[in-house]
């Protein structure tokens, strides 16, 4: 899935990220209930061509208490797994001072060590909070310091602004409902 299969035009800055996500509606949570397949949305944040380069395919939420956040395909393409967040997140600090390793692909390595990086217990919940004055639907990593905020773009597709600790900005994505592959 590219950006540009859910926005008709894909921003470039996080000026023109947060102008489409303000301009978007809020999420009711139980809204989010689903599997969503994503995409980034480059606008020269740090974490940009991260998720790209890892094979994240997107997000489960199976109820509030109930949410994995990585998904990523199996070598086959055929289902799905959950990645522990807290290992996937260690990669960031590297791509800060090494901004060059988003452009390898990290697919083939990451499929090839699964058993390493895979968890069967949900890593994330699903909450209302306030964002930019909104009330909407979050996901609040249970590990990290880190909330993904959802804005309705149409009735099968959010934006998202992913809320660092620390970060300056906010990292931005869209999910697009997609229930055609299953959880391993």
């Amino acid at each position: 899935m590219h950006a540009s299969d859910v926005l008709p035009s894909v921003p470039t800055t996080t000026d023109d990220a947060l102008a489409i996500f303000d301009a978007a509606e809020p999420v009711e949570t139980d809204t989010m209930i689903g599997t969503w397949h994503g995409a980034e949305l480059p606008t020269d944040h740090p974490m940009d061509g991260l998720l790209a380069a890892s094979g994240w395919w997107g997000k489960q939420f199976i109820d509030a208490e109930t949410v994995h956040p990585l998904l990523f395909p199996t070598r086959d393409g055929s289902a799905l797994w959950a990645m522990n967040p807290i290992l996937a997140f260690g990669g960031t600090d590297l791509a800060r001072v090494a901004p060059a390793v988003k452009k390898a692909s990290f697919v083939t390595p990451i499929a090839a060590t699964r058993r390493l990086w895979q968890t069967g217990k949900s890593r994330a919940r699903l909450r209302t909070t306030r964002y930019r004055g909104v009330d909407t639907a979050t996901m609040q990593y249970d590990q990290l310091p880190i909330n993904d905020v959802f804005r309705r773009i149409s009735d099968d597709a959010v934006i998202g602004a992913m809320d660092l600790k620390g970060s300056p900005k906010p990292y931005f994505f869209v999910l697009r409902r997609d229930e055609s592959l299953r959880l391993v």
